[in-house]
């Protein structure tokens, strides 16, 4: 072990195995593991523990940052480690366990875990994994490519387990910035006011003496699973630039635009990398996770400056961006979750977000976590962070899905994530809707002609002229909100009809 991995001399005694670590866990303990979107996570230890839970009965509380990488959660579920998961979730495997009720899944607004941790409302942190680059000369633990929940489920536990990672650059110390808000009713404000500003340190300060046990890895982060942009991907990344460059036009903002925030995955990375083409300039990024796209803008100097709470990368951008570290350190920040998510820095620094949705019904409310509104998928994450104190809150998605068997504009939503007061602009491949200053009736007609697809639409103006007929604010027909929902459930699609459609009223 090199010393500039440990500086803390008296800490080097405590190097020991993952089975050795495995060992120090007891049934029923809350574990805080480092991780957030498979960046940064551990990835020694909670293999030994699944090793050891075959010998004996072992089950956890489990939380992180977000989703893991490495196939951790699908290790641990398949060895019955995990009992309780929080805050979000990505492995097949785990889904699978937590729609069967098998494991108890608390979904959670991604800057409200620690927060309650740091309340007591919640079980506190009996352990601590965390992946870090090295350890100060003062028993700081410098993080690799992710913060996440690490810093305070650090500082908050009980004991830390730190897993060294000699695949990680030493050039990632300095890229974070630690900062953890003091305990109410005496917090005062959060002093960002600018994405490149720092405010903390540079690695996760506790007591050394907490420390209980080093490990020594060698494995890189999983490489993100996005896939490239594709023609429709590009439309929504098309009609989302038409209408920022408008805003510009019209006074509204600025050719460098607001700060931006992307949620994780396929759509909204695209929809970043769409402004690769656009007259954008000196951009900025407030966000939770920096992707390939965020890359390619910092690459093409049309992004000078990038805030988030990890980095999740494809193979090739991975290697290169971690194998010259010091050319981006400089324009690049990791924070915890807490911060990067925080409402009172969002609503300050006015953010432009862009996040995906599951399903958006007529009048603006997004379902971004449960398919048929029972089948939990990953979790709400950071979206609702976002989305409610934004300058600009932003939905994509694909108008279809399953080969058009599915509209993602449905009638009714069959679970609220977001309501229609959280959303200012839909956007799909066909079109983009402007819902700002909208009666729901207004948003109805903009999302259904500019959003839905072709295949659904006539059947949509049906439902909202028929809904109309029957009054109210916001018109529905109760006994056919979900016909949509349970005719896919019947048949394996929605488009299967009994009716002729009916002319939307004037």
């Amino acid at each position: 072990m090199p010393i500039d991995r440990i500086r803390l001399p008296r800490l080097r005694d405590r190097i020991m195995s993952p089975e050795a670590a495995a060992a120090l866990f007891a049934d029923g303990m809350t574990v805080g593991m480092s991780g957030f979107t498979r960046a940064g996570d551990c990835k020694a230890v909670p293999f030994a523990l699944a090793e050891r839970a075959a010998r004996e009965p072992l089950s956890i509380t489990l939380m992180t940052g977000a989703s893991l990488g490495n196939d951790i959660d699908k290790v641990l579920t398949d060895a019955n480690v995990i009992s309780r998961r929080i805050p979000f979730q990505s492995d097949p495997t785990l889904r699978r366990k937590i729609n069967a009720g098998e494991v108890m899944f608390i979904d959670q607004h991604l800057s409200e875990t620690v927060e309650q941790l740091r309340a007591g409302q919640i079980a506190p942190v009996d352990i601590a994994v965390v992946e870090a680059t090295a350890i100060t000369e003062n028993g700081g633990i410098v993080p690799t490519t992710s913060v996440g929940n690490s810093a305070s489920f650090a500082v908050l536990a009980k004991k830390i387990i730190v897993e060294i990672n000699l695949t990680m650059p030493l050039g990632l110390e300095g890229l974070h910035d630690i900062y953890i808000p003091t305990y109410r009713p005496h917090r005062l404000p959060i002093p960002l006011i600018s994405p490149a500003q720092r405010i903390g340190l540079p690695y996760i300060p506790v007591d050394p003496e907490k420390i209980v046990a080093i490990v020594v890895t060698q494995k890189a982060d999983s490489p993100s699973n996005v896939l490239p942009p594709d023609a429709e991907t590009r439309a929504i990344a098309g009609h989302l630039n038409d209408f920022l460059a408008h805003e510009v036009k019209a006074g509204r903002l600025s050719p460098a635009l607001q700060p931006l925030q992307a949620g994780i995955g396929t759509i909204a990375n695209a929809v970043l990398h769409g402004m690769l083409d656009s007259p954008f300039r000196d951009l900025k990024m407030y966000s939770e996770v920096l992707q390939d796209s965020t890359i390619e803008l910092l690459d093409a100097g049309r992004l000078s400056f990038a805030s988030a709470s990890s980095i999740t990368l494809s193979k090739d951008t991975y290697e290169r961006v971690l194998g010259d570290i010091e050319r981006y350190k400089s324009r690049l920040v990791l924070r915890p979750q807490e911060i990067s998510n925080h409402p009172e820095v969002i609503r300050r620094l006015g953010l432009i977000t862009i996040n995906t949705a599951l399903e958006c019904d007529i009048y603006g409310n997004v379902n971004s976590t449960h398919v048929g509104g029972t089948h939990m998928m990953n979790g709400i994450g950071g979206s609702g962070d976002f989305a409610r104190n934004a300058h600009l809150s932003v939905f994509v998605t694909k108008a279809v899905a399953k080969h058009g068997a599915i509209s993602s504009i449905v009638p009714m939503v069959s679970h609220v994530d977001h309501t229609e007061h959280d959303t200012d602009i839909i956007v799909t491949e066909h079109g983009l809707a402007e819902l700002r200053g909208l009666a729901p009736r207004e948003r109805a007609r903009q999302i259904i002609y500019n959003c839905a697809d072709p295949l659904y639409r006539d059947l949509l103006w049906d439902y909202f002229a028929r809904a109309s007929r029957r009054g109210g604010h916001t018109p529905h027909l109760l006994q056919e909100a979900f016909a949509w929902h349970l005719r896919f459930e019947g048949t394996g699609s929605m488009l299967e009809q009994q009716r002729q459609p009916e002319a939307v009223p004037a």
